[in-house]
């Protein structure tokens, strides 16, 4: 099938968020992990024509350039308050300022815990970034042992999903752990844990949310299915043009096909973003966004880890409820949505994780994988005490 229609501009924002809505997802009443128990998604019917813009052929006339440069602040300056530069003299000084509005999650440990009493915490975590170390391969982005065996027990009394960039299928292999809710391609495509683990107990969720869990093909989630062919169509063309700018590096993350430019030299960085963006010219229906040097294509909906969040704990019953308490612990600009819905109505507390200070629609901090580690053995600690 030729996926290719009328070109449009494409931006490297996300659409903005905005409640989740059933009838939108094409699902019934009751959302359902299995998207073959329900009407399929189909997105919006465009009753407009879309007229033809003018060709950009630079991608520094459209910001994408600076966005690309943005995306991952050089190691010699960092950002106070929002724009002012200073020295990496200054820089620790810098981040205790930032402190001043970001706190630190083991610092404040004890007024979450206050807030915590009677509820029932659930806990989001990305991955690259918070489990794990930022390195230069992707592919060597290991968790520690010690990091796995505190989300293991964490997710032994907390409901605990993973949501991340990465197809779930990869970060599954990374973590190894079955009791966990894994959120691959940003959300789009969602795993609840095995019924038969033990670790967790699934009696949270709806039983009309339980599509089999003991068949790993029915506990799925995946509201962008059809686009499947197309990103694996723009995967293949990404990593035709980009093979020969050593450094770069193209994924197919399933719902999303990323382009790494992390170890790719600087004044080649135009040559990626030119190509990226005379690709997605011939897509529409796809949209583009940015993380931590890398440019991410995704299907055209309005689905995030934001809308993961909502959706992971509606389908736990746990969505509208005084007595829930959602953590989401992330780095990455990604997490911001995430981040946002849990800042609406006081819903719960989003984490950043960054030694650097930046903006944010998070609650507190950490500083980096190795706080975020003793801040869930201080959970499970605090968790432990109160059972006895």
């Amino acid at each position: 099938m030729d996926y290719k229609t009328t070109k449009a501009s494409h931006v490297l924002t996300d659409p903005p968020s905005s409640p989740i809505s059933k009838s939108r997802l094409g699902l019934h009443s009751s959302v359902t992990p299995n998207p073959q128990s329900g009407t399929p998604f189909s997105p919006p019917v465009q009753t407009t024509p879309r007229k033809k813009p003018p060709k950009l052929d630079d991608v520094s006339s459209n910001g994408w350039l600076e966005a690309m440069k943005c995306s991952s602040p050089p190691r010699k300056k960092i950002v106070k308050s929002l724009f002012d530069e200073i020295s990496s003299d200054d820089s620790e000084g810098a981040y205790q300022a930032w402190q001043l509005n970001f706190p630190s999650a083991l610092i404040c440990s004890e007024k979450i815990i206050e807030r915590a009493v009677d509820k029932k915490i659930v806990i989001f975590l990305d991955y690259d970034g918070t489990l794990s170390p930022i390195v230069d391969d992707p592919d060597r982005a290991f968790m520690s042992a010690d990091m796995r065996s505190a989300v293991r027990d964490a997710a032994k009394h907390f409901p605990t999903a993973i949501i991340s960039g990465r197809k779930r299928d990869m970060v599954y292999g990374l973590v190894g752990l079955t009791e966990l809710y894994y959120a691959g391609s940003h959300g789009m495509d969602i795993k609840f844990p095995r019924k038969d683990t033990g670790a967790v107990s699934l009696d949270h969720l709806k039983s009309d949310k339980l599509s089999d869990l003991e068949d790993k093909d029915f506990n799925l989630f995946q509201p962008a299915r059809e686009y499947l062919p197309m990103i694996e169509e723009v995967f293949g063309t990404l990593v035709n043009l980009t093979k020969d700018i050593i450094g770069a590096k193209v994924e197919n993350h399933k719902f999303c096909a990323s382009v790494h430019y992390r170890n790719v030299d600087e004044k080649s960085w135009p040559a990626i973003g030119q190509i990226v963006h005379d690709v997605l010219q011939d897509y529409p229906r796809l949209r583009l966004t940015h993380g931590r040097k890398v440019l991410e294509v995704r299907p055209g909906i309005d689905w995030n880890k934001g809308k993961a969040v909502e959706f992971l704990l509606e389908s736990m019953n746990l969505g509208k409820t005084e007595d829930v308490l959602p953590i989401y612990i992330g780095d990455d600009k990604t997490d911001e949505d995430a981040f946002k819905v849990l800042r609406q109505g006081n819903r719960g507390y989003g984490i950043l994780v960054s030694s650097i200070p930046k903006d944010s629609a998070a609650f507190f901090s950490l500083k980096d994988p190795e706080e975020v580690k003793e801040f869930l053995k201080f959970l499970v600690n605090w968790k432990e005490e109160s059972m006895q």
